[in-house]
């Protein structure tokens, strides 16, 4: 049996804050190529989730907050915003379901942030595709900053 715990949460959070992208996984799927990969994502603000989909393989990505809170944005093939929504348990938004080919990303609001992600196998990295041409590249850190500080003035 695989317990997520407070202690677990905390532990792949300060892995994140160790991390140069403020984010770390704690993967409970045993490999790759499980059917299913499940795993927590420790985020802190200032981590850049570059707007991506998952077309090339199509799959449906579904987020659980476990704790924090984030912006969720979709997309339209341009890069204009077609809906936002703050995921936050303790104003009783708990997670969302992403449909496959959906352009989508993830601006973390409070520190400490974790989410439960859910999603179908085997992994594999995302195609490039499937990075939202419209958005700065991660390693753009310059560019990226200024992507999220528009995305939240947005809210």
């Amino acid at each position: 049996m695989k317990i997520i715990s407070e202690s677990l949460l905390d532990e792949t959070r300060e892995k994140a804050l160790c991390s140069p992208r403020l984010r770390m996984n704690h993967n409970f799927h045993e490999r790759l190529d499980d059917p299913i990969n499940r795993l927590l994502n420790a985020m802190e603000p200032g981590s850049y989730i570059r707007p991506h989909r998952h077309s090339n393989p199509a799959k449906e990505e579904i987020f659980l907050l476990l704790r924090g809170k984030v912006a969720l944005f979709l997309f339209d093939d341009t890069g204009k915003i077609t809906k936002t929504t703050i995921l936050a348990p303790q104003e009783g938004m708990y997670g969302a379901e992403i449909e496959a080919g959906v352009w989508h990303g993830l601006l973390v609001i409070e520190p400490a942030t974790v989410i439960y992600e859910i999603k179908r196998g085997p992994f594999s990295p995302l195609a490039p595709e499937d990075l939202a041409p419209w958005s700065p590249a991660a390693e753009d850190t310059e560019r990226a900053n200024a992507y999220m500080r528009w995305l939240e003035a947005q809210l």
